[in-house]
C-alpha cells in the first residue's frame, strides 16, 4: 500500500489534472464575463445618460444585475482554486509560495476593492445622482482588470520563473516584485485582457443576436447587440497584434511550447507551417502545409530557423497532436471573429455613405453568424489555455520543478474530481436557472422613443 510520503500513481495524478483543468477552465469563462461585463454595463448607461433613451439605462440596469450574479459565482469557484493550488500541488505551493505570493495578495485587494464598489453600484441606482452613480462603476471595471492582470502574472511566472535564486532545492533572494513582473507578463497578460473584453463582449452579443433573430426588433436589443459587438470587433485586430507578440516571445524563451505548437520535430530553416494534422512521433499527417511559413512567420525569412523538439528529450517534450490542434483552433476562431468585426465595419461604411438601417445591410446570415460569436470567443479562450498549459508539461514551474513532483501524494485524489465535477454541475445548473429568471423579470417597456430607432442612434 503507498504511503502518504511515497509518489502519486499515474491515476492520481491524471485525476489532479484533471480537476484543475476543469475547475480553471469553468472559472476562467466566469471571471472573464467578470471583466467584460463592468465596461459594458458602464458604456450602456453613459449612452444612456448621454443620449437620455431609457433603454440603454434598461440593459445597464439587467447587465449590472447578471454581473452580481457572475460576480457571486466567480467567487466561488474563485475559492475553489485556491483551495486547489494547496491541497492538489503542495510540492508548487511549499517551495515556491514566498515568491509568487505577492501577485496572489494583490488579487486579493483588487477582488476586495470591486466587491465594494460594485454593491454601490448595485445598490445605489435610485440613491445617487445619475452622474455620481456612474462614477462609483469606474473602480469596478478597473478593479476587475486588474484582479485578472495579478492571476496572470503568476501564471506568466510558471512559464518565465525569475526573480529568486535556487541551490540545491534552497530558495534565496527572493524578489516579489521582479518575480511578479516577468519577462512573460506584458505579452501574457495584455493578451489574457484583451480576450476576457472579447469573451464577455461576444458572449453578450451573441444573445441579443438570437433575440432579433426571433423577431424583437426594438431599440432595446438593437443597442444590446451593437454595443458589446462594436467592442468585440474594434478589440479583434488588437489581439492578433498581441497574440503574434506572445508567439514570438514563445518562441524565444519556450522553444519546445512552440514546437508542440506548430508539430516541428526538426530545427532546421524554410519550415512549414502546417494547419490541422496529427503527429504520428516524426512530424504531423494529414495537414495543410504552407512552405517556409512558420520561418516567415517567426523570423520575417524563409531561411530562418526554427528549433524543433529533436533538442529536447524525448521525457520533457510536450503533447504535440492536442497542443497544435488546439493552438490552430484558437486562431481559426479569432480569424472567425476579425472576419465578423470587418463585416460590422463594411456595414457601417455603407449605411454612412448611402443611408439607411444597420443592421438592415446585414441580414440574417450575419446575425447567424453573429450568434455564433460567442461561443467562438469561449473555444479560442479554452483553446489559448489549453496551449499555455499543455504546452508546458511536463513542467508545472518551466524547468525547475515538474508536474508530477509537485502533486499531492496523498492516495484518493480522484473521490475529489467526482466531487469538484458535482459542485461545478450544481452551481451551472444554478446559475443557468437565476440568469434566465432575471432575463424574464421586468418586460421592457415601450417608450415612445422607442417607436423611432432613428432619433436615438445605437452608437
Amino acid at each position: 500500500m503507498r504511503t502518504l510520503a511515497g509518489p502519486a500513481t499515474p491515476g492520481d495524478l491524471a485525476a489532479a489534472r484533471a480537476q484543475m483543468g476543469f475547475s480553471l477552465a469553468w472559472h476562467i469563462v466566469v471571471a472573464c464575463l467578470g471583466v467584460g461585463m463592468p465596461l459594458l454595463t458602464l458604456t450602456a448607461e453613459w449612452l444612456g445618460v448621454r443620449t437620455g433613451n431609457p433603454s440603454y439605462r434598461l440593459l445597464a440596469r439587467r447587465w449590472a444585475r447578471s454581473m452580481g450574479v457572475l460576480f457571486a459565482v466567480g467567487a466561488v469557484s474563485g475559492t475553489i482554486l485556491s483551495f486547489e493550488m494547496g491541497l492538489l500541488w503542495p510540492g508548487f505551493m511549499g517551495r515556491y509560495g514566498q515568491v509568487i505570493g505577492l501577485p496572489f495578495a494583490m488579487e486579493g485587494v483588487a477582488f476586495f476593492i470591486e466587491a465594494i464598489f460594485l454593491g454601490i453600484y448595485l445598490y445605489a441606482w435610485d440613491r445617487l445622482s445619475v452622474r455620481a452613480h456612474l462614477l462609483t462603476g469606474i473602480p469596478v471595471v478597473v478593479a476587475g482588470t486588474a484582479s485578472a492582470f495579478f492571476v496572470v502574472c503568476a501564471n506568466a511566472w510558471m512559464n518565465q520563473p525569475t526573480g529568486f535564486t535556487q541551490h540545491d532545492g534552497r530558495i534565496t533572494g527572493v524578489d516579489p516584485l521582479a518575480a511578479m513582473m516577468n519577462p512573460a507578463s506584458p505579452p501574457q497578460s495584455i493578451h489574457m485582457i484583451i480576450a476576457a473584453l472579447m469573451v464577455a463582449a461576444f458572449l453578450t452579443a451573441s444573445v441579443y443576436a438570437v433575440a432579433l433573430l426571433r423577431g424583437r426588433d426594438d431599440h432595446y436589443h438593437r443597442a444590446g447587440f451593437l454595443i458589446p459587438f462594436t467592442l468585440g470587433a474594434a478589440l479583434a485586430p488588437c489581439q492578433l497584434v498581441v497574440g503574434d507578440w506572445a508567439a514570438r516571445f514563445v518562441a524565444e524563451f519556450q522553444p519546445a511550447k512552440l514546437a508542440a505548437m506548430e508539430g516541428v520535430y526538426t530545427t532546421s530553416g524554410h519550415v512549414p507551417l502546417t494547419l490541422a494534422g496529427i503527429s504520428d512521433g516524426h512530424g504531423l499527417r494529414y495537414g495543410l502545409e504552407i512552405p517556409s511559413g512558420l520561418s516567415l512567420l517567426i523570423g520575417y525569412r524563409p531561411d530562418t530557423v526554427v528549433r524543433g523538439l529533436d533538442q529536447v528529450p524525448v521525457a520533457q517534450r510536450p503533447p504535440v497532436t492536442g497542443v497544435h490542434l488546439a493552438f490552430d483552433l484558437m486562431v481559426a476562431a479569432g480569424m472567425f471573429l476579425l472576419l465578423l468585426g470587418a463585416w460590422l465595419l463594411l456595414a457601417r461604411w455603407r449605411t454612412r455613405r448611402r443611408g439607411g438601417d444597420l443592421l438592415a445591410w446585414h441580414g440574417r446570415p450575419f446575425l447567424y453568424l453573429a450568434a455564433l460569436s460567442g461561443p467562438a470567443a469561449v473555444t479560442a479562450l479554452e483553446c489559448g489555455w489549453t496551449v499555455t498549459e499543455e504546452g508546458r508539461q511536463p513542467w508545472i514551474v518551466q524547468g525547475l520543478l515538474s508536474v508530477r513532483d509537485a502533486v499531492n501524494p496523498a492516495p484518493g485524489l480522484a473521490i475529489g474530481l467526482w466531487l469538484v465535477l458535482g459542485v461545478y454541475a450544481a452551481m451551472t445548473a444554478a446559475t443557468v436557472y437565476v440568469l434566465r429568471r432575471l432575463a424574464r423579470q421586468s418586460p421592457v417597456p415601450l417608450a415612445p422613443q422607442d417607436a423611432d430607432v432613428a432619433a436615438y442612434p445605437v452608437v
